[in-house]
């Protein structure tokens, strides 16, 4: 199984901070499993300009490729401005309307305060949704008092992103094993 960990910014450390916990607890639990973590802030990501995915090069071409070849994806994003971040949103702009079929989609997130606990619910899913991915519906997010000289210090925290970690995974399993019987019912 492929499964990419997304940063998905590219300022500050609270996201990337979780998602490193993130893709530890992957590579600890599920060490047959390939992960790769995706920070946004390491490449130079061109716009999105309504070209194919396949006809972007350099680190836009690796980006968009790696997601498309995922079986699972763990978006990992911060919330300014009461919204999820453009760098993140261009990511989509970038991908196909079916980028995520067949792929299983969590998220994270990391906020000031615990006023911007519903952006996850009213835009990531709506476009994750749209995008035709199965999501995940628990969902992981952090806020300021969680951290402390950028490490988790709440141990709910930690529980909760293990148990995001194990849903992703399971229901990617699950997922692929009917879509195997399905296939195996028409005999090609």
């Amino acid at each position: 199984m492929k499964i990419v960990a997304l940063s998905g910014s590219v300022v500050g450390s609270k996201t990337r901070t979780a998602m490193d916990y993130t893709v530890n607890t992957l590579k600890e639990k599920y060490p047959s499993h390939e992960v790769t973590l995706i920070d946004l802030a390491d490449y130079d990501i061109q716009f999105s300009d309504g070209r194919n995915y396949l006809e972007y090069e350099g680190d836009t071409g690796f980006v968009t490729k790696t997601i498309m070849d995922a079986d699972a994806i763990i978006i990992g994003t911060p919330i300014f401005q009461a919204s999820i971040p453009a760098t993140l949103k261009n990511i989509f702009d970038l991908l196909p309307v079916n980028a995520f079929r067949d792929k299983v989609v969590s998220m994270l997130a990391t906020a000031g305060s615990a006023k911007h606990f519903l952006i996850l619910e009213n835009q990531l899913k709506p476009i994750l949704g749209y995008m035709k991915a199965q999501i995940v519906q628990s969902y992981v997010f952090i806020e300021e008092e969680d951290f402390q000289r950028k490490e988790i210090v709440n141990h709910d925290v930690l529980f909760r992103i293990e148990r995001l970690v194990d849903d992703t995974v399971v229901l990617t399993e699950t997922y692929q094993r009917i879509r195997d019987e399905q296939d195996a019912k028409y005999d090609f």
